[in-house]
């Protein structure tokens, strides 16, 4: 039999699951090639042996996606299968461009050929887009079911930047797992919220193994909760699917991929962020959501933020830092520092740019258009090094931290800051316990 030669472009998570899902253990293909874009540093690494499978015992290459025209040539594939999240159809498809000029297909797998089934039911909790407030909106969601007496497992859409084999399963209960699995910045943000509330939160790298666990967790489990990642569908095959949709982007939801089949798959969409966005923005996520999916249920919400000590912001010339992801492939104009900075009078936003310094430079290089904030990169410990000499180096009065983390723990901010917090907080109804009700009835969970 003659085996297909297969490229995965990725970002070191959906085409991870793809390959797992999908490729591991089907003779008729073989895949030759991962290409890496979105994460420093994750090209040049394979996919480790003990991961791929008995078809690859030596693994599978990690490149650049730079690289693709010519490895599409020199490993005469057959077909690349496109398997990344957050990027606008204008860009997806010059990425097809490109593969078909070299000679190959362009696929895009569904959700069919992907989604796993848990044998507890599953809530899946995704967005149109990275830092529509999903993360927010999974806390919510936990919080309601732990309410009712419930034992929520939360499942984290991927992450995996470090050792890929010792990621395979990886469990968060207490803070000190997030030092022993030696998180980034971006996974604590992820982690810390679920741990610091109290339910047991999955990442890692094979989503089979991980759901296994996860549904014979030591401290219980009734319901999965996935905690989607970027503008991703569920790895799981859900029993209710909540997507988040952003009024700030208005538009976007039916202009990335894979965010509209998010918007189009949800049984319940929740508009956040009512209470900062235009109501011009509003109306037109309304219509979105009215042109192709008008049976979901919609919920109307805000994000109301506090902050630890407002005099640090009033009259204070401000460096903002917000969460990476949301200012770059997230492109966030407006994140929760920033509201944060006007609702406490802040006298001026300062520009970072002059002030950056290694791999924070090199962000901006790639993203200009983040503009006047500060994205709280942390990959890696040059990253998290980089971040704190910027900060300390700005010629600011004060900081607002605006990630879901405090950054005091993990870098020494020499200058007078304080941490912006945000909840998702329902407008009316219908709201999420009405939901929550129907589906505990549903599954018979009480």
């Amino acid at each position: 039999m003659t085996r297909k030669n297969i490229i995965i472009i990725g970002a070191a998570g959906r085409d991870f699951h793809n390959f797992n899902t999908y490729f591991r253990n089907r003779e008729e293909y073989m895949v030759l090639a991962f290409t890496a874009a979105q994460i420093p540093d994750i090209d040049g690494r394979k996919y480790p042996a003990g991961l791929a499978g008995e078809l690859y015992p030596d693994g599978i290459p990690i490149y650049s996606e730079d690289q693709l025209p010519r490895l599409i040539v020199e490993l005469e594939a057959k077909t690349c299968v496109f398997s990344y999240s957050d990027l606008p159809y204008e860009k997806v498809m010059a990425i097809s461009a490109v593969v078909n000029a070299a000679g190959a297909n362009f696929t895009l797998l569904g959700t069919n050929d992907t989604m796993i089934e848990s044998k507890k039911p599953v809530i899946a909790v995704c967005a149109v887009r990275t830092g529509c407030g999903k993360s927010q909106t999974s806390r919510r969601v936990i919080e309601l079911l732990m309410e009712k007496g419930l034992k929520v497992v939360a499942i984290r859409h991927p992450m995996p930047y470090g050792d890929l084999e010792a990621q395979k399963v990886q469990r968060f209960a207490a803070l000190e797992d997030l030092k022993h699995h030696k998180c980034t910045i971006e996974e604590m943000e992820e982690y810390e919220p679920h741990v610091v509330r109290g339910n047991v939160i999955y990442a890692g790298v094979d989503y089979e193994a991980i759901v296994r666990a996860a549904e014979v967790d030591p401290d219980g489990c009734d319901v999965i909760l996935w905690d989607g990642g970027n503008n991703d569908f569920s790895f799981y095959k859900p029993d209710l699917t909540i997507g988040v949709v952003d009024p700030h982007r208005p538009g976007h939801e039916l202009s990335y991929y894979p965010g509209e089949v998010v918007l189009r798959t949800s049984d319940v969409i929740v508009i956040n962020k009512m209470d900062s966005a235009a109501p011009e923005g509003i109306q037109v996520v309304r219509e979105s959501i009215e042109k192709v999916n008008p049976s979901a249920t919609v919920i109307d919400g805000a994000s109301p933020i506090r902050v630890d000590d407002p005099a640090v912001i009033k009259g204070k010339r401000v460096l903002v830092v917000e969460d990476g992801p949301t200012l770059t492939h997230g492109e966030m104009k407006i994140g929760a520092g920033v509201v944060a900075a006007r609702k406490y009078g802040a006298a001026a936003l300062v520009d970072p740019r002059p002030f950056t310094v290694g791999k924070l430079t090199e962000t901006f290089e790639i993203y200009p258009e983040i503009g006047t904030l500060l994205p709280a990169m942390g990959y890696g410990e040059q990253q998290l090094k980089d971040l704190e000499t910027t900060i300390n180096n700005s010629d600011c009065d004060s900081v607002i931290i605006g990630t879901p983390i405090d950054l005091n723990r993990l870098i020494n901010i020499k200058k007078p800051n304080t941490r912006v917090y945000y909840d998702l907080q329902e407008i009316g109804e219908p709201n999420l316990n009405i939901v929550l009700d129907e589906f505990v009835q549903k599954h018979k969970l009480v």
